[in-house]
C-alpha cells in the first residue's frame, strides 16, 4: 500500500518518509523545508502561509507516493 497523505499530514513526517518529496514544497515557495517549525506544520498550514491550495498539494502527493 502506498504511503498516503491528508492536509493534517505534518510536513516533517513526509520528508522522513522520503526526501524526495522536497521540491512539492519548493514548488509552492515553502524555501524553508529545514526549519524545525516549518517541519512541525501540517500541509494546510503551510499552504495557508505560503497562499497555495491545499488539496492541489495533497493530490499532488499522494500521486507521487503510488508511483513510488
Amino acid at each position: 500500500m502506498a504511503y498516503e497523505v491528508n492536509k493534517n499530514t505534518i510536513i516533517g513526517d513526509i520528508l522522513d518518509h522520503s526526501a524526495d518529496a522536497a521540491p512539492f514544497f519548493l514548488e509552492i515557495g515553502m524555501h524553508c523545508l529545514g526549519c524545525p517549525a516549518s517541519r512541525g506544520e501540517t500541509i494546510e498550514e503551510a499552504c495557508e502561509v505560503h497562499g497555495t491550495d491545499a488539496d492541489a498539494l495533497v493530490e499532488k502527493l499522494n500521486k507521487f507516493f503510488a508511483q513510488a
